[in-house]
């Protein structure tokens, strides 16, 4: 062993084993340990390529107790993979705290690439993929979930969501409520032998799932605010100042940000400039 391990990222299938990389493969053949979300998800993997390797559960409820531990083993020279349940290590996982505690210890850390969700289910949807944000999951909470989709309402992007199938319903309709009947993709069981791909509106696809229950995991790619949308709604309850903010949070330089507002408000990009000079 060296005098410091390596923490390895290592992506997994999301749902067919064969969707994994020939390194990956030999990484956790190699390692001394795999740390995994739910050890028994990850024994089937293994399994499946006879790779036989100490198992070390870390999640939500005890990732600070046993992130410490992991560190102490890489410290003390021995190798580590860190997997998901499917996917990438880190998205919407506990992962990050131990990928952060590695780095602040000087632990040497990389990673695999490999499958992710998102990614996939974008792409797969056909819908707009030169601009896009990740969401994750929306809170579960009514009142947190919907302001997060009042945040929503003006993101121009193509906007990417995971929702478990007991939610799914719920989160249309609030979807519906607050964005409009916009254009959304319903991207279920990806990779897998009941891979299914819904392209519908909001309204309609609420419908559909009122009458068929949706089972498996599921990501949403949801379509941008058009321009239109945004003239159509113009309830302008934010200062000028303020919207061209959020259009640089959005990812916009300022330059930019001056033209669009100018556009959606139908004024001047002179007299939008003004409001941007102390920004």
């Amino acid at each position: 062993m060296s005098a410091t391990g390596t923490l390895y990222i290592c992506a997994t299938p999301i749902g067919n084993l064969e969707d994994i990389t020939l390194r990956a493969l030999r990484i956790l053949s190699e390692v001394d340990y795999i740390v995994a979300e739910d050890t028994r998800h990850t024994l089937k993997l293994l399994n499946h390529y006879g790779i036989s390797k100490p198992l070390i559960s870390y999640h939500e409820h005890n990732q600070r107790e046993r992130g410490q531990r992991i560190i102490e083993l890489l410290m003390q020279g021995y190798n580590v993979a860190l997997v998901s349940d499917s996917g990438m290590p880190g998205i919407s996982d506990p992962g990050i705290p131990l990928i952060g505690l590695a780095r602040q210890n000087g632990i040497p850390v990389t990673v695999l690439p490999g499958p992710t969700a998102s990614i996939a289910a974008l792409v797969l949807s056909g819908m707009d993929t030169s601009r896009f944000v990740f969401e994750g999951f929306l809170p579960r909470e009514k009142k947190d979930r919907e302001a997060r989709l009042e945040e929503l309402k003006r993101e121009q992007r193509t906007v990417i969501l995971y929702e478990a199938p007991h939610r799914l319903v719920t989160t249309l309709k609030d979807m519906l409520d607050k964005l409009g009947n916009r254009k959304v993709a319903v991207v279920r069981e990806l990779t897998k032998v009941h891979e299914e791909v819904i392209i519908l509106n909001l309204e309609q696809m609420l419908e559909h799932f009122k009458e068929h229950p949706p089972k498996g995991e599921i990501v949403l790619i949801l379509e941008g605010c058009t321009h239109q949308d945004i003239q159509d709604n113009n309830t302008w309850n934010i200062s000028i100042e303020e919207h061209i903010r959020q259009y640089m949070a959005q990812g916009f330089d300022k330059k930019e940000a001056v033209k669009q507002v100018a556009k959606v408000r139908g004024l001047p990009k002179s007299e939008v400039y003004k409001h941007s000079i102390d920004i």
